[in-house]
């Protein structure tokens, strides 16, 4: 039985032979001891307690927890970008739970470090340490900035990408890296832009091909004796898809942008294509799965489609998050 009386709190023993009085107030002057901090439960120890099966899991971490952290460009400059963390562990049968707070303040230890895919390595060899883990995780989620030139007036202005830092540190040591990179882009449609044509010169009809804004999410594992910058991966989108969506135009530049969507009409298909053929030229890249989604404007639906390099036990093009691709 609990009551509550002039702002105390009293719990009574079922057999009522006694009862301890516990007042509502905060000390703010009270000092933690070794001794009194030695004396705390620790739940996340008593197996005892364990609910539901007794069996491995596989992550338990803590996620978007945020803080500034600092990233190097790949010409050498130092940036500095709000980033949301996931950390996870593993846990074994026999454990109850972890200690959250251990996973982030791990993190934390390094958080005045320039961050790389590399340094990542760092950071989940701790966690196996502080946390007592067979595997570890952790992603770092961040948008980040790339200046870029209007196509013929040359005026500048900063596109943002989401981007996604990933490391994983197996039960064995092997550490592996990764890369998810968002790139939007304009997508003109071939079969729209040849019946427009074919309105024009038959019957002499004014016609509008549909072209929509879309994305490319890229994924790619690097090899572990390699660096690839964002930029890279920039570049390759770039390259494949060339209608990169502008930040800053005049009207050269609107001009511009049609020519250039004319010249580049694709399907989602060949979208997913040529992304594959630049990211497969690249040695430093291990594995790779691109997800497209063209946001079509003649259709109440999008076209989508999904492609991976085909590595034995990697990614396998089972992408299906088609929701997040709407920009």
């Amino acid at each position: 039985m609990t009551t509550v009386t002039n702002n105390k709190l009293y719990l009574h023993k079922v057999n009522g032979e006694r009862s301890s009085t516990l007042h509502q107030v905060y000390e703010a002057g009270f000092k933690v001891t070794e001794d009194y901090r030695e004396s705390l439960p620790d739940m996340q120890n008593a197996k005892e307690s364990i609910q539901g099966a007794h069996v491995a899991i596989q992550q338990v971490g803590v996620s978007n927890f945020k803080l500034p952290l600092t990233f190097q460009t790949r010409d050498g400059q130092t940036i500095t970008l709000e980033t949301s963390v996931t950390g996870t562990v593993s846990l074994v049968p026999n454990l109850k739970g972890i200690n959250m707070s251990r996973v982030m303040r791990t993190f934390y230890d390094n958080k005045d470090r320039v961050f790389s895919l590399e340094s990542l390595r760092d950071v989940l060899e701790a966690y196996k340490r502080d946390v007592v883990c067979e595997d570890a995780c952790i992603y770092l989620r961040f948008s980040y900035p790339i200046m870029q030139t209007s196509l013929r007036s040359n005026l500048q202005g900063y596109q943002y990408y989401n981007v996604v830092f990933k490391g994983m540190l197996d039960r064995n040591g092997v550490f592996r890296k990764f890369v998810h990179f968002d790139f939007v882009y304009s997508s003109a449609c071939p079969c729209s832009a040849e019946l427009a044509e074919h309105a024009r010169d038959v019957r002499g009809i004014y016609s509008i091909p549909h072209s929509q804004r879309s994305k490319a999410r890229v994924f790619v594992e690097i090899h572990d004796n390699a660096e690839l910058a964002i930029e890279d991966i920039h570049d390759h989108c770039l390259v494949a898809l060339q209608t990169e969506t502008q930040v800053m135009v005049k009207r050269e530049d609107e001009q511009a942008f049609a020519e250039m969507n004319g010249a580049a009409i694709k399907f989602v298909e060949d979208a997913a294509r040529l992304v594959y053929q630049q990211l497969n030229r690249d040695p430093r890249i291990k594995d790779f799965e691109v997800a497209c989604a063209h946001l079509e404007s003649l259709h109440s639906h999008d076209a989508v489609s999904v492609i991976a390099k085909g590595v034995p036990g990697g990614y396998q093009a089972g992408f299906s998050d088609f929701d997040s691709l709407i920009c």
